[in-house]
């Protein structure tokens, strides 16, 4: 049997109570249309902290003795973790310090300082905060606080669960964002033996849990690309491994195009914020895994940089279709370029950015290659866009 189930998840709610913020769980017509059943979102990304990290933080600290609270926590993380750790601290009267990567977003350190933690930032990966913060463990003394791979971390993620049973009684398959494997591994803990399926998702380029699975044993995978930052983990933690392995949790992947459209149709749809990894499993459903229903999508976290944002976000306009990039090609004389953009416009297209390229081995000498990234209404407008230009007469390359 598994370290963790029931009894040490709702264990833990109590200690959480008044610590952390049940988060509403709310109906999304646009995200049921892709399931075909209801679904609702478990809003995390509203939890203080702006993640579930401060359960599993919390409820670990709590458990330390009067000497390890006295020498104090340290941690390593790029963002999330980190401010669950230093509110956690604060809140139990701890002091904390947490390394981050030199290159990690300067709103979640300025936030992980303005919790309390001692912020020091090393190297340029999450490993290399890791191995910095296992040093200043051995040195000082301060208990070294696991993102996902301890029991009470494990028992603290779950009181996640525990929230969406009372709000959707019937639920039938819960999807979670994938790293480490607590979160899941926690949930699936809560359920107990009810008929609910878990179903974590990983971002394709960093998904650890297929092939650990597959091996029955937690194994390392090369590779670590992907915009989703939050669930880039290349080994399962020991713990959460054995609850998922036990509980039969199924895992699927998505693509980069799947998590920024995912991002996107929360922020339109939903007037949700998440990062990356928090839409991992909306994007599960745009990718067209089927899920039984009721379901409920956990939106693990918000903390997203302003400048990701943006650029994660044109992405997802670009695989939803929304940007048409076009190169066309033109003779080069006066009117002939505001021609063609009025024939865009004609046809409704929103003109973002225009380019030109005047030299070229297969461009003749009265020639101008025009390149146009066109804001639409979606694959259908592209479409129309360029047969209209086309019609009109120019010589239209898409991409």
């Amino acid at each position: 049997m598994s370290v963790v189930g029931p009894t040490e998840v709702e264990a833990a709610a109590h200690e959480l109570v008044g610590v952390v913020e049940p988060t509403p769980v709310l109906t999304s017509r646009a995200v049921s249309a892709l399931a075909g059943g209801p679904v609702l979102l478990k809003c995390e990304n509203l939890q203080r902290s702006g993640s579930y990290k401060v359960r599993g933080a919390y409820v670990r600290m709590a458990h330390l003795t009067d000497d390890e609270r006295a020498r104090g926590v340290v941690a390593a993380s790029a963002g999330n973790h980190a401010q669950g750790v230093a509110l956690a601290a604060a809140r139990l009267g701890v002091r904390s310090t947490v390394f981050m990567p030199s290159g990690a977003a300067l709103p979640k350190v300025a936030a992980t300082q303005e919790y309390g933690a001692r912020v020091e930032l090393v190297g340029s990966t999450v490993e290399d905060a890791l191995a910095a913060a296992t040093e200043h463990a051995a040195t000082t003394g301060a208990v070294f606080i696991h993102p996902f791979d301890h029991p009470d971390v494990v028992a603290g993620q779950g009181t996640v669960g525990l929230e969406v049973l009372e709000a959707v009684p019937d639920v039938r398959t819960v999807l979670v964002p994938v790293g480490g494997g607590g979160l899941a591994a926690g949930i699936a803990a809560s359920l107990g033996d009810r008929d609910v399926d878990v179903v974590g998702v990983q971002a394709a380029g960093a998904a650890a849990y297929p092939a650990s699975l597959a091996a029955g044993r937690p194994v390392t995978v090369p590779g670590r690309s992907t915009m989703a930052d939050g669930i880039a983990v290349a080994r399962p933690g020991d713990v959460p491994f054995e609850v998922l392995r036990e509980r039969g949790a199924r895992v699927v992947t998505v693509s980069e195009e799947d998590l920024s459209r995912a991002l996107l149709l929360l922020a339109e749809r939903a007037k949700m914020v998440v990062e990356p990894a928090g839409a991992a499993g909306v994007a599960a459903l745009l990718a067209g895994h089927a899920v039984r229903t009721p379901a409920v999508v956990v939106l693990s976290g918000g903390n997203v940089d302003p400048v990701v944002l943006l650029r994660v976000l044109r992405h997802g306009l670009a695989s939803a279709g929304r940007y048409l990039q076009m190169r066309v090609r033109l003779t080069d004389h006066p009117g002939r370029l505001a021609a063609m953009l009025g024939e865009v416009a004609a046809v409704g297209g929103n003109v973002m950015h225009v380019g030109h390229v005047r030299t070229g081995v297969d461009l003749a000498i009265d020639e101008v290659e025009i390149g146009v990234q066109v804001e639409t209404r979606g694959p259908r407008h592209c479409a129309e866009v360029v047969d209209h230009l086309r019609a009109a007469g120019y010589r239209v390359t898409e991409g």
